[in-house]
């Protein structure tokens, strides 16, 4: 074990030695009593017009960190236990090995706790491996076919592959720390891990992937790709395995459904088979491009270009009642990218690569959208919503995936855009001015019409008369729920785990991976190792 020391502000200038020093100081320790020590996290204050540095140090000691603690009885002060992996317990004797479905964070993690402990998982993902993806997307990005099988929401990693690997969560579980963990044994920086906010970055996240992967086949897992689900196989109420679309079918007792939000013919599949779902919220919007400078002295005015501060980023919300209007997967120095996984449809998201270098930032600026808004008769009343708003802007832009936009200070008055300002649009396939309220549904529309001036005021310039609009964001979160109990099993079939964010129960990469590592450890509760 070791203690974390937080709540230490010191000076811009201060250096990691100087919050090491500090740390030590304020347990009351000699530094010979101290093992080790590493910045746990740093991040940055700008409040009182004066930057600081705030840290939060990690010291490893040679006495009873608990005692130590609880002796000093300073909220700052607290034990950090190494994250541990779950071991097996279950006695019950498997026939077949686990399947996970669906190869994104929640099914990556869960492959990987149950490949290190014996069970040899199977995991089917409908798209493909990184190197095939990785090559449909940027053909993609270039002007060329949609690739149902291999884009920005389907294929090794899943969907958060291509939205720079933001790690931000506001769960409290202690897996968290045991996924940071295994992302940075796979090739994650320490540095980008200890920030606030921790990223890894679209260009390195595809190799942690990979390298996780390669661990899962080691021990003796097997992740079969291009391998989509068209049927799943039930006995009264138990799971008995999946048929793939290559007419393959593969026995299961026990199964972890990790598809992610834009599974949609996977969530009719379970309609029609009828397993537990239900109609849940999410948000529409738009995607919004700055120039990175402007938000760099929005947000660290006299000090913006200072060496050593991080390009600039936000989180910004508003309520209407029960209504909420706020910025979601911020991308500094980054791009709007083409996420289209259905012909037809345009789609947008946002992705920054490792260094976020890039000239803009961007981020969905959403509005949160219930089962009231588009209709409760139909589970999947949400889906056929977003799929709607993505028909809208594939025609609204000519039908060749460009997206439709619109500068904001056009959108406030209800004009048509004619000509860009400072802000040169980044998504790559190219844009279409056009009217974004034939395209988004009214109430998405007018929420953000009157939340952009309160945004502004926040952060000044972010309501400029030129930051450019691109639409539409839709996949945001699933649609659906698949509805499971406390013993995380779904409500009507036996032995199938819904799981992650596709499922409903989570929101981002480290949630995700949470849940995965949680359906793992459930199948671990109640199995023996198959070796």
């Amino acid at each position: 074990m070791s203690i974390i020391v937080s709540g230490i502000t010191l000076p811009f200038s201060a250096t990691d030695g100087d919050a090491v020093r500090e740390a030590v100081r304020r347990t009351g320790l000699g530094e010979r009593s101290v093992l080790g020590s590493s910045i746990h996290k740093l991040s940055f204050d700008l409040r009182h017009n004066n930057l600081s540095r705030v840290y939060s140090v990690e010291l490893r000691l040679d006495t009873d960190e608990a005692k130590l603690a609880d002796g000093l009885g300073l909220p700052s002060v607290k034990v950090r236990a190494a994250s541990a992996m779950a071991s097996p317990t279950g006695t019950a004797r498997l026939t077949h090995r686990p399947v996970i479905v669906g190869f994104g964070p929640a099914g990556l993690f869960a492959a990987l706790v149950l490949a290190r402990n014996g069970y040899a998982p199977l995991v089917l993902e409908k798209g493909a491996a990184m190197e095939q993806r990785d090559a449909a997307v940027d053909r993609f990005f270039g002007g060329g076919a949609l690739d149902l099988s291999a884009n920005v929401q389907f294929g090794e990693g899943g969907a958060g592959t291509y939205s720079d690997g933001k790690l931000t969560t506001r769960i409290g579980d202690s897996r968290c720390q045991l996924v940071l963990d295994l992302l940075r044994e796979h090739g994650a920086e320490a540095d980008m891990l200890r920030r606030a906010k921790p990223h890894i970055g679209t260009d390195k996240l595809k190799h942690i992937v990979t390298a996780m992967r390669r661990e899962i086949v080691a021990l003796g897992g097997e992740v079969r790709f291009l391998s989509g689900v068209s049927d799943v196989l039930i006995d009264g109420d138990k799971l008995k395995g999946f048929t793939c679309e290559n007419g393959e079918a593969v026995p299961a007792e026990v199964a972890v459904l990790a598809a992610g939000h834009s599974a949609r013919d996977l969530f009719a599949l379970l309609k029609r088979k009828n397993v537990s779902m239900t109609a849940k919220p999410f948000s529409v919007g738009v995607r919004v491009e700055h120039l990175q400078a402007d938000i760099d002295q929005g947000l660290y005015g006299r000090y913006a270009g200072t060496p050593g501060l991080p390009p600039g980023e936000y989180a910004l919300s508003r309520r209407e009642g029960e209504r909420g209007c706020y910025t979601f997967c911020m991308c500094p120095g980054g791009y709007v990218v083409a996420a289209a996984s259905e012909r037809g449809g345009v789609v947008t998201n946002g992705m920054s690569y490792h260094a976020r270098s890039g000239k803009n930032a961007n981020a969905a600026v959403c509005v949160a959208v219930t089962p009231e808004d588009f209709g409760s008769g139909d589970v999947l009343a949400g889906v056929d919503y977003q799929r709607r708003i993505e028909q809208a802007a594939f025609a609204a832009a000519g039908g060749d995936y460009k997206a439709p936009a619109q500068l904001w200070g056009d959108f406030e008055k209800g004009h048509v855009s004619d000509r860009l300002g400072r802000v040169e649009p980044t998504y790559s396939r190219g844009i279409v001015f056009t009217d974004l309220t034939k395209v988004l549904p009214d109430v998405a529309a007018d929420m953000i019409r009157r939340s952009m001036p309160h945004f502004g005021r926040k952060i000044r310039g972010f309501d400029a008369p030129d930051v450019v609009f691109t639409a539409p964001e839709t996949r945001t979160s699933s649609p659906v729920r698949i509805l499971r109990g406390d013993d995380l099993m779904s409500l009507s079939l036996r032995g199938l785990i819904p799981c992650g964010e596709g499922a409903g129960y989570a929101g981002g990469i480290v949630s995700a991976a949470v849940d995965g590592v949680r359906a793992a450890e459930k199948i671990m509760e109640l199995y023996a190792p198959l070796r």
